[in-house]
């Protein structure tokens, strides 16, 4: 049993640096929000659908709190500073137009 807490102890451990801190990841200047999502975003936030990247509570569903919410990063997200002007812009703008609310 002491070894089935410490396996889970590190396990979860593992997840939370995997997806946690900050990012140096700097899209290319042309990177669609889609590419963008693809290749910051996908590793800790699993598309639900072809159609629904995200869900998305109400009070981050626009575009000025998700810009904040991912270049700021939370206590599991990582901050993804780098992601700046329109390239932020386009990313807030694929996140939204392909999220639900809940």
């Amino acid at each position: 049993m002491r070894k089935l807490n410490i396996a889970l102890t590190l396990s979860a451990l593992f997840v939370l640096t995997a997806c946690g801190g900050s990012k140096d990841y700097s899209p290319p200047a042309d990177a669609s929000g889609e590419q963008i999502f693809s290749t910051a975003c996908t590793e800790c936030h699993k598309p639900l659908s072809a159609n629904v990247a995200m869900i998305l509570s109400e009070k981050v569903a626009n575009k000025d709190a998700i810009i904040k919410k991912f270049q700021g990063g939370s206590m599991r997200m990582p901050a993804f500073k780098n992601i700046q002007g329109e390239s932020a812009d386009r990313l807030a703008e694929y996140i939204l137009a392909n999220s639900e609310v809940k």
